[in-house]
């Protein structure tokens, strides 16, 4: 299922992350606070447990995360919202896969995976700021998958139509969460309006 969030300090982050003009450091800045504020959604079905806690005046019925969370991004782009993520869950695990594009046949290469032991209870949120043509994400997911990863949340920043579809119709047991759904692929395979190369923004390559 695709989750696409409608909150207006989102929109107002995403339009200065899409600004042209909006220079590294507060790209990097914004996509971290944009990850801070969906965190709370994303690990909405996350299982607790029960304990007590003395307060000052008493004893209180308590809950408490008890899930074991991995957090996956997919390098580059998908660092920008790592640290983001992990100010809310300190105690998560850090994966990492390492995707890039190739520019003729837009298909992902990978030249790293390396992440913590993962079993069909770990709770793994895969991260990309762009799904684009959806091959990165899916790629990342049959890796993910291929070490037993059972729970797997796809977080983006931007998707379009055609990426969705190609997640969606590769992988239906994973949940897809989104700040914004745009309007189509062009032909060199980048989003539009999007956003330009996230990466590149982020590191100020470009």
């Amino acid at each position: 299922m695709t989750h696409i969030f409608n909150h207006p300090l989102l929109k107002s982050k995403m339009a200065l992350i899409r600004d042209k003009n909006t220079n590294t450091k507060d790209f990097r800045e914004l996509v971290n606070e944009v990850a801070k504020l969906i965190t709370y959604e994303i690990t909405r079905e996350l299982s607790t447990k029960k304990i007590s806690v003395e307060t000052p005046v008493g004893v209180a019925e308590c809950e408490v995360v008890d899930s074991e969370i991995v957090i996956v991004p997919i390098l580059r782009a998908g660092l920008g919202m790592l640290d983001g993520i992990l100010s809310i869950i300190p105690n998560a695990k850090v994966g990492f896969i390492g995707l890039y594009r190739n520019e003729k046949t837009l298909e992902p290469v990978e030249y790293y995976f390396k992440v913590p032991v993962i079993d069909e209870k770990t709770t793994v949120f895969l991260l990309d700021p762009m799904l684009a043509t959806g091959g990165s994400a899916k790629k990342g997911i049959e890796l993910l998958k291929s070490k037993g990863a059972k729970n797997i949340k796809y977080i983006g920043l931007v998707g379009c139509p055609e990426g969705i579809r190609v997640l969606e119709e590769s992988h239906p047991d994973v949940d897809i969460f989104l700040v914004e759904e745009d309007e189509k692929l062009n032909n060199v395979g980048y989003i539009v309006p999007g956003l330009g190369d996230c990466g590149d923004r982020l590191f100020g390559t470009k």
